[in-house]
C-alpha cells in the first residue's frame, strides 16, 4: 500500500516554562544559565519534611493562558502525585494535575497554505518540571542538575487534530505567539522554556478510527519538529506495509541519523500511579479572580494583525512582520500614537529600526528613545525641517543614545536651508560652471538632473542643508 494511502495524525504535548522569578512550591529562582544545583531549596531536593507552598503567580498565569485560548477556566482543579524513577527526580514524583486540570476545552487557529484552521486544546495543567541530568560530563559520568527541578510549568495538550508535520508547525507557532503575546512565556525554544512531545500515528485514508501512537519527547526546534514527525510517519507506514505492527512507545529523534529510536513502552496513567498530593488542598479560584484577569489581558496577536490592515490600512506582509515579536508591536502601537501615519512608521520599523536592533542585539524593550522621540523626528522630515538621508543619521544617533532627535539637529547644524535666495544663487553657479551637461539635459539626458543635484549639494555644504526636492525643483524649473 503506497505512503499516499495514509494520512498522518498528530496531537501536541507542549510544555511552557511561565516567566516567574521563583518556582512553583519554592523560593528558589528560575534564573537561566547559574551554576549547577544553586538554584534549589529542600522543596527543589526533595527533602524530607519539606513542604510545598503554591506561587500565586502561576495560577494567574495559568488563568491568562486559558482565558486567551478560549477554554473554560475550572473554579476547583486539583493537585496530584505523577511517579517516575528517574535520577533528576528527586523525589520519585512530579507534581502535576490529571484528573481537575485548571482549564479545559480551549483551541489553537493557524493558517497552512492560505487557509485558516483549528485544534483543539484537551486540557492545560499546571505542573513542576524536573531536572537535568548531564551526560558524558566528566570522565563518562552522567551528572545532575536540579536547578530546572520545581520550575513552574503549563502542559497544553491539544487533541489529534494535526493532519501533517507543516501543520504541527504552524500551531507551535501561533500558539508560542499567544503565550509570548500575553506575558506567559519568553517561547525560547534553544533554552528549553518551550519544548514539546509529539504523538504520531497514522492511519488510512477515510478510515475514522485512530492508528496506534508512538510519542516524540522533548523536540525543541520547529525544523527538528518537522524532520521527526515525517520520519516516524514513515516508519510507521513501512512497517504496516510490512505486515507488522505499530507498537505504542515513546520515542527520541536523532537528528544526526534522522531516524526515531525507541526509548520503551509507552506508560498509560496507571503506569504512573496517579493520586491526590496529600501536601496541597485543592486549588479554588474564585469567578471574580478569572474577570479580573480576562479584563488585563492585551489584544492578541490574530486580532492585532486585522486591526493593522482594517483600520491602520497597512498591508498584510507589515501586520505579520509587526506582530511577529509582541515587544516590537508595542513599541509600533505606541509609535503611532505619536505619529498616526501607520505606513511610515512601519517603513521605518522593518527599515532602520530593525537594522539597529539586529546589529546591537537588543530587543523592542530596550530601546532608549521614546515614542515620542520618534514622532518628533519623523514629523522633521514631513515638514522639511531635515532630509529622510539626515534623519537616518539622527535616529542611529538617538537609537545609541536616547537623547532628542531636535537637539541632535540643532546641535549639529542639521536643519535643511530654507534661505532660496542662496540656494537659487547656488544653482545659477552650478549651471554656468557645467554647460555642456546643460545641453545635454535639454537634449534629452534627463538622468543629467541627478549630477545637478549633487553638483548643488556639494556646493551647498556649510552654508546649509537645502531640501533635495527644492533643490530638484529649482533645477528643472531653470533647466527648462
Amino acid at each position: 500500500m503506497p505512503r499516499a494511502d495514509f494520512q498522518v495524525v498528530v496531537g501536541l504535548e507542549v510544555h511552557a516554562q511561565l516567566l516567574t522569578r521563583a518556582k512553583l512550591f519554592s523560593s528558589a529562582s528560575t534564573d537561566f544559565g547559574q551554576a549547577p544545583n544553586t538554584q534549589t531549596t529542600p522543596v527543589c531536593l526533595g527533602m524530607p519534611g519539606a513542604l510545598p507552598v503554591l506561587n500565586e503567580k502561576v495560577v494567574e498565569l495559568a488563568i491568562r493562558t486559558g482565558l486567551a485560548l478560549g477554554c473554560t477556566v475550572n473554579q476547583r482543579s486539583e493537585w496530584s502525585r505523577k511517579h517516575y524513577f528517574y535520577p533528576d527526580s528527586p523525589k520519585a514524583y512530579q507534581i502535576t494535575q490529571w484528573d481537575f486540570p485548571i482549564c479545559e476545552w480551549g483551541e489553537v487557529s493557524f493558517e497552512v497554505d492560505g487557509r485558516l484552521k483549528r485544534a483543539r486544546l484537551r486540557r492545560i495543567h499546571i505542573e513542576e518540571d524536573a531536572g537535568k541530568s548531564v551526560h558524558d560530563a566528566a570522565d563518562g559520568l552522567t551528572l545532575i542538575d536540579l536547578n530546572r527541578a520545581g520550575t513552574p510549568l503549563l502542559e497544553l495538550v491539544s487533541e489529534p487534530d494535526l493532519r501533517s508535520a507543516d501543520e504541527a508547525i504552524e500551531y507551535l507557532k501561533a500558539l508560542r505567539e499567544i503565550l509570548v503575546a500575553i506575558g506567559v512565556n519568553d517561547g525560547n525554544l534553544e533554552e528549553g522554556s518551550f519544548r514539546c512531545d509529539a504523538n504520531v500515528s497514522v492511519m488510512r485514508h477515510g478510515s475514522t478510527t485512530l492508528g496506534t501512537r508512538c510519542e516524540l519527547k522533548n523536540l525543541n526546534s520547529f525544523r527538528f519538529i518537522k524532520q521527526a514527525i515525517e520520519i516516524e510517519a514513515e516508519r510507521h507506514v513501512e512497517l504496516i506495509e510490512r505486515g507488522g505492527v505499530v507498537e505504542q512507545q515513546t520515542r527520541l529523534f536523532d537528528p544526526d541519523r534522522g531516524e526515531t529510536r525507541a526509548m520503551r513502552s509507552k506508560e498509560d496513567a496507571h503506569d504512573y500511579r496517579y493520586f491526590p498530593e496529600p501536601d496541597l488542598p485543592p486549588l479554588l479560584v474564585s469567578a471574580e479572580t478569572i474577570e479580573a484577569v480576562r479584563r488585563s489581558l492585551p489584544e492578541l496577536p490574530r486580532a492585532k494583525r486585522q486591526r493593522y490592515v482594517e483600520q491602520l490600512k497597512l498591508p498584510p506582509y507589515d501586520a505579520q512582520v509587526l506582530t511577529a515579536d509582541a515587544r516590537l508591536a508595542r513599541l509600533f502601537d505606541a509609535c503611532v500614537l505619536q505619529f498616526p501615519d501607520a505606513k511610515k512608521v512601519s517603513n521605518w520599523f522593518q527599515g532602520e529600526l530593525s537594522r539597529l536592533l539586529n546589529s546591537s542585539g537588543r530587543g523592542a524593550d530596550q530601546v532608549k528613545f521614546t515614542p515620542a522621540q520618534f514622532g518628533a523626528l519623523l514629523r522633521a522630515v514631513d515638514d522639511g525641517t531635515i532630509s529622510n538621508s539626515t534623519a537616518k543619521d539622527v535616529f542611529a544617533q538617538v537609537f545609541e543614545t536616547g537623547k532628542d532627535p531636535l537637539a541632535i539637529v540643532a546641535e549639529q547644524g542639521l536643519a535643511q536651508s530654507t534661505d532660496l535666495g542662496e540656494l537659487e544663487r547656488v544653482v545659477d553657479e552650478v549651471l554656468a560652471a557645467n554647460q555642456k551637461n546643460v545641453l545635454g539635459y535639454r537634449g534629452g539626458n534627463l538622468k543629467l538632473l541627478g549630477f545637478f543635484v549633487g553638483q548643488v549639494m556639494k556646493a551647498m555644504k556649510g552654508k546649509g542643508n537645502p531640501n533635495p526636492k527644492t533643490v530638484n525643483e529649482l533645477l528643472v524649473k531653470k533647466l527648462g
